[in-house]
């Protein structure tokens, strides 16, 4: 009855994203919406910093869907000054900017039931689930992939750190737009996609192959 009670009294934007993980989900890479997602944050302390913006943009039947795009700019409660020279974004300017908990409301919308991509997935999970946890809400549900875990699995490196510069360099992905949220994401679907085509040369590549659990968090 207590579940049910808490289930009930959650807003219903949350209701309305957890009755999308009913029922069966897709199991083939071509089926399966994935959103490709980074946050620019103003610093890099998961625990103490915020969230300035979110960018994501879809892939579905390996295609990057520009059409299926997503950005916001969050409000600065908080401001770190050596950040700006990174994201470049700044506390005032002439960017729409939205509070946190509309933000998190709008991306949660977005991405549904879909698979989240990002590089080094942990730190920018955790962000979205830090300030859904001030909304007292409960972590996202969806399933994850790490493109750093990713091009492991291709090159057998299991111990390497690979950042999305260097893997920028490794596949001759232009950096335009590097480390604005929308520019990440963007870099990241376009490795996605690279790392799974070279890995498809090599063998047979199933849905589940794409998953593996890390504890490790990767900030670039």
């Amino acid at each position: 009855m207590a579940n049910w009670f808490r289930y009930k009294n959650y807003p219903d934007f949350w209701n309305e994203y957890l009755k999308k993980f009913k029922g069966i989900q897709p199991k083939t890479i071509e089926s399966t919406r994935f959103i490709v997602f980074d946050t620019e944050t103003t610093g890099f302390n998961s625990n103490t910093d915020k969230i300035l913006s979110i960018g994501a943009i879809g892939i579905s039947n390996n295609i990057i869907d520009v059409s299926d795009c997503f950005e916001v700019y969050l409000k600065q409660s908080e401001f770190n000054v050596e950040t700006v020279e990174i994201h470049g974004i700044l506390r005032d300017g002439n960017l729409i900017k939205s509070p946190e908990n509309e933000a998190i409301e709008t991306f949660v919308n977005y991405i549904g039931n879909a698979v989240l991509i990002a590089h080094h997935t942990a730190f920018d999970l955790e962000m979205i689930n830090n300030a859904l946890k001030r909304m007292n809400l409960p972590k996202l549900k969806n399933k994850t992939i790490d493109t750093g875990i990713l091009y492991k699995k291709l090159v057998g490196k299991k111990d390497s750190f690979f950042s999305l510069d260097v893997l920028c360099d490794e596949f001759n992905i232009p950096k335009h737009d590097r480390h604005t949220a929308s520019g990440d994401a963007y870099i990241t679907a376009i490795l996605f996609l690279k790392i799974i085509s070279k890995l498809k040369k090599e063998r047979t590549v199933h849905y589940s192959d794409l998953f593996r659990i890390s504890n490790k968090k990767g900030l670039i």
